[in-house]
């Protein structure tokens, strides 16, 4: 029964539209006598608490208790690293840092209460950028490196070299579902969270380590997210402690839910990066050497901040060989939120970079950028910087021709160089950009997955895994998968709400791996039942149905439920030699961007996009269809619209939808054009299938480079430079520098020697 690979809608669809679906804010109805938290936030971004007297609060009508860190019986730290994100800092590390958490009977008492409370600080000096850190030494880590040849060596004798830094802003998630916990006791004294979450396992480890307890004590489920790209992946934890411990002291419910201001002012943000760069290139535009110094803003704790930065050194070819490569990576520590997982997890910052180089080199040697870009492809044979083959990298080119014949490339070229020779005051860009993205999580263990499978005497099956469902589509695939693997219809399966009281020692539901480790595990229960299950058909009728197969298995004693398991094989990495397998396989795409910019002001409309997406044998199409188009627009709000802005005070002055720009319908492409490359089915992955969930966000860079192509054309067609995201001013000051002649050059007498500046 083939049901894999139909195109069928979201398994919530209806209750999201309906308001049916429940997200865990919607439990606390259940729950009388429930409490509700709120902050007590210091007014710096670095400071020592010199003391702090809660009883004000206290006294506050509706004020149950105050935690602080006496209130923990356990550590009361959420980092999952390094253990450095204290819930109750003496230190002072960001704005609006927690110093304590008020319960109250309602969340206005709550607040209330919370502005009671009296705390004395000692203002301390504050880093607040990447240059700063860079100038004082503040670093969580670093350096990583990552290198082959000798990149100094090619970058000497190189006829055209290019040197240059880009800056690349941070990015709010802005889930339409905040921050949210709501913890109890159950009838046995543990404590059961529900908890909006990637990764309910560690959740469930953090509050076991806060509140002392075995971890088989703690339960937490995740019911659905409404969003969280990333940002729930780790940042979930200290809400979720929190309302534990509130749990715990009280011996009553409490929910923990930020609304949007906080969840803004307290949770991490996409990693800003700084990018330095020397290339060097021959005459016909091929690369053969980089060197690169990437620094990221990790903010004031570590999170996920070292692998980030890995993956960002991973990505920094995307498509092209290179030769000569010489990769550092720094994480600056400053004192503003901590930076965390957002979808490509420094994959983008890093492909961002090299596109950008790709383009510079293209107009400093007078050449189209695609024609560049399609001299520096990988080929079949060649392996990365890290030592890892490129499988199927004739998928490059295959992908990039045919997208140019189904978008019309050629023609649409000349179309717009005769508009911009008709217009003085607005002019179009095109450009075509690829995405090679590696798929797997770069720590090696986190790669494997777990389910269990139910099947109950009416032949109806229940699936529990450890992946969790944020409006992605991971419960609807998996539901495809189960019932093709059993050979029952759809509606013969309910996928459950993850549980770590199902299914242990999960991973978080993140690195585009969702349905292939999960997916992978649910084939692997399924196929247990079946050849049981085979044995007993052996016996009955031809036509016996899967009801009555299960039935006389039930009878003959045989069990109808499965554990599955699954590891990624053939992975491995060494971070102290920079070499390794660290990814299964690569997701492939590219996408062209058709822009029109306006002279006066910088502004732009996406006039059309047209991208094709290998995703291997697609599960289910119209998820797949969904994230491709989500994850263009997300990525094209992160490079052109959507601007993180602190103030000297190291205050979040883009606090809020008024102030920080989302992408709208305004800003959507009026001509969306989304294809799967035919004939790519993945074998090893499960149903031939391929990742989908991040590699589409990095098309958006077309877009970007499509406005490059246009804020040229308002010049000689030479250098074009601006720092990320393109806002309307960004792209207005790069006109008029377009208009002047472009970025300034040099000329050594080794060839061209091109120093450019944003």
């Amino acid at each position: 029964m083939k049901i894999t690979g139909k195109a069928i809608p979201h398994e919530s669809a209806e209750g999201h539209v309906s308001g049916r679906a429940l997200y865990t804010d919607d439990l606390v109805g259940r729950f009388p006598g429930l409490l509700h938290a709120w902050p007590v936030m210091a007014p710096h971004a670095h400071a020592l608490l010199i003391r702090m007297d809660v009883g004000p609060a206290l006294e506050q009508p509706g004020v149950v208790t105050v935690l602080t860190e006496s209130d923990a019986p356990g550590e009361a730290n959420s980092g999952a690293n390094r253990h450095d994100e204290p819930l109750f800092p003496t230190e002072v590390l960001h704005h609006m840092q927690p110093v304590a958490w008020v319960l109250g009977e309602t969340l206005e008492a709550a607040r209330l209460g919370a502005g009671c409370v009296l705390a004395q600080y000692e203002a301390l000096p504050a880093v607040l950028t990447i240059p700063q850190a860079i100038e004082t030494r503040s670093f969580h880590s670093g350096p990583f490196r990552m290198e082959r040849g000798d990149a100094a060596a090619a970058l000497a004798s190189s006829a055209v070299r290019i040197e240059g830094e880009l800056f690349l802003g941070g990015q709010e998630h802005f889930y339409l579902e905040t921050q949210c916990a709501t913890t109890w006791l159950d009838e046995t004294g543990g404590v059961h969270a529900a908890s909006s979450t990637q990764h309910p396992s560690e959740t469930q480890e953090v509050i076991a380590r806060v509140l002392a307890l075995p971890r088989h004590q703690v339960t937490v489920e995740c019911l659905r997210m409404g969003g969280a790209f990333g940002g729930k992946e780790v940042q979930a934890n200290p809400y979720a402690a929190i309302a534990a411990m509130g749990t715990w002291e009280t011996r009553r419910p409490v929910c923990v839910r930020l609304p949007r201001v906080l969840d803004m002012a307290l949770t991490g943000k996409r990693h800003p990066f700084l990018a330095r760069f020397s290339a060097g290139f021959d005459r016909d535009g091929r690369i053969e050497a980089l060197r690169l110094e990437l620094y990221s803003d990790g903010g004031w704790s570590l999170d996920l901040s070292e692998p980030i930065m890995w993956r960002a050194m991973f990505h920094c070819d995307n498509c092209y060989y290179l030769p000569n490569v010489e990769v550092t990576g720094w994480i600056a520590k400053t004192h503003k939120t901590s930076q965390t997982a957002f979808r490509g997890f420094g994959g983008p910052q890093g492909m961002v970079v090299i596109e950008d180089i790709l383009d510079r080199a293209a107009r400093t040697l007078g050449l189209k950028p695609e024609v560049i870009r399609e001299r520096n492809f990988y080929r079949e044979g060649q392996t990365t910087h890290y030592g890892q083959p490129v499988k199927d990298a004739a998928r490059i080119p295959r992908i990039w021709e045919e997208l140019q014949v189904s978008s019309d490339f050629a023609m649409r070229r000349a179309e717009v160089a005769r508009f911009n020779a008709e217009h003085r005051h607005a002019k179009r860009g095109l450009a075509i950009t690829p995405v090679k993205f590696g798929i797997s999580f770069t720590a090696t263990f986190f790669n494997q997955g777990g389910a269990l499978v139910l099947v109950y005497r009416d032949g109806s099956v229940q699936v529990n895994h450890g992946g969790t469902e944020m409006g992605q589509g991971l419960h609807t695939k998996i539901g495809q998968i189960a019932a093709e693997s059993l050979g029952v219809p759809l509606e013969s399966i309910r996928v459950m709400t993850t549980r770590t009281d199902k299914v242990p020692n999960t991973s978080a539901t993140a690195a585009s791996s969702g349905t292939d480790l999960n997916g992978a595990a649910v084939v692997d229960a399924c196929r247990q039942i079946r050849e049981r299950l085979a044995l007993v058909k052996a016996d009955l009728a031809e036509d016996a149905t899967f009801r009555e197969v299960v039935e006389a298995a039930y009878r003959k004693r045989i069990a109808l439920f499965a554990q599955g398991y699954y590891r990624t094989p053939e992975i491995h990495y060494d971070p102290k030699t920079g070499q390794g397998r660290p990814f299964y396989y690569y997701a492939y795409g590219a996408a062209v961007t058709e822009v029109e910019v306006d002279g006066f002001t910088g502004d732009h409309r996406v006039l059309r996009v047209d991208i094709l997406q290998d995703v291997g044998d697609s599960v289910s199409p119209m998820m797949d269809r969904g994230q491709v188009e989500g994850g263009y627009v997300q990525g094209l709000g992160w490079l052109t619209l959507e601007e993180l802005l602190w103030d000297e005070k190291g205050r979040l002055a883009t606090s809020g939808a008024s102030t920080y720009k989302l992408p709208s319908w305004a800003e959507l492409p009026e001509d969306f054009r989304v294809a799967f490359l035919e004939s790519a089915g993945e074998p090893g992955v499960v149903m031939g299938s391929k990742a989908v969930g991040e590699p589409p966000l990095m098309l958006a860079i077309s877009a970007r480079e499509a406005l490059r192509d246009a804020v040229a054309a308002f010049g000689n067609g030479g250098l074009v430079t601006f720092d990320s995201p393109a806002t309307p001013e960004r792209v207005y000051w790069a006109i008029e520098r377009s208009r002047e002649g472009g970025a300034r050059d040099t000329t050594t007498a080794a060839g061209h020697a091109v120093s450019h500046t944003a």
